[in-house]
């Protein structure tokens, strides 16, 4: 893997465009080019924009563009994280990059950002294609106070720092979930996903204790019960109904006005970034549909 600051490697993932969010958060925005209607790529916690680049090659017929949520990847790290602050991080997306009525696509944590972002400011998107978003309902089973929370922990313990890229790719292609990424995607969440120093090594953008702040907060937020409230049409993406996000897709479908439900039992929760060709087809069905 070339460094990143290889001028002849560059990409557009390395030259983001900044808006602000309302509460001052810089948010990495950027324009990946291409004609036809706007497409906003919003990506899964712990990851950035960088990831979707091979889906985005897939995705040929739109104009493209994503943003790094704050305290992921090149935008601002706020002392924890807000997940009703992250739609308006989309909004400031859209409007710094003048995209007109896109569809949004959104993984997990993204795909929630959408639908907040459309409770937010209603009419923003023609249409959402979201994988397996986190969105609980209120009578979701926590943990009892004082328990430790599984993610939260995993967050917390995630080695942070490798002595080279090679390194790091070595470590994920042996570890759940990253081993399951198409090579081009973990390749990606290496080189977009983590700071260069000087001496060769690197360290991730999204630190250990943000990350374990937005699993911590992931059940937090009110969107669950204010879905009746987005009526643009939404295909709502599961893999296998395995214990996790999966498992609420069925009932934030259910709750869309125009919400519809798609299963792939045969992908987990990061298809988006592992089966790219199936993914591709499914965003494509959806863009198809709604234009």
């Amino acid at each position: 893997m070339q460094p990143a600051d290889d001028p002849d490697e560059r990409s557009v993932f390395d030259d983001p465009q900044f808006v602000s969010s309302p509460d001052g958060t810089p948010i990495a925005t950027y324009d990946l080019g291409g004609s036809g209607g706007d497409l906003l790529l919003v990506h899964a916690t712990g990851f950035c924009a960088g990831v979707w680049g091979p889906l985005a090659g897939r995705l040929p017929d739109h104009r493209l563009a994503a943003l790094d949520v704050r305290g992921h990847g090149r935008s601002g790290s706020p002392a924890a994280m807000d997940w009703e602050a992250t739609g308006q991080d989309v909004l400031a997306a859209v409007d710094g990059l003048g995209l007109h009525h896109p569809i949004g696509v959104g993984h997990s944590m993204g795909g929630a950002s959408l639908l907040m972002a459309e409770i937010q400011r209603p009419g923003t998107f023609a249409a959402l294609w979201v994988f397996e978003p986190i969105v609980f309902p209120p009578d979701f089973p926590r943990p009892e106070p004082g328990t430790p929370n599984p993610m939260v922990e995993a967050a917390r313990r995630r080695r942070d720092t490798f002595p080279s890229a090679e390194v790091a790719l070595t470590n994920f292609a042996a570890k759940r979930p990253l081993d399951e990424l198409a090579p081009e995607c973990l390749e990606a969440y290496v080189r977009f996903g983590f700071e260069q120093h000087d001496d060769g090594s690197i360290s991730l953008r999204c630190r250990p204790d943000f990350e374990a702040s937005t699993y911590a907060a992931g059940a937090t937020h009110r969107t669950w019960e204010r879905l009746g409230e987005v009526t643009c049409p939404v295909n709502v993406v599961r893999g296998r109904p395995e214990p996790g996000p999966a498992l609420l897709a069925p009932g934030i479908a259910g709750r869309l006005p125009a919400g519809t439900l798609e299963e792939h039992p045969e992908v987990g929760h990061v298809a988006p970034l592992a089966a790219l060709d199936d993914m591709a087809a499914s965003v494509h069905r959806a863009t198809t549909a709604a234009e």
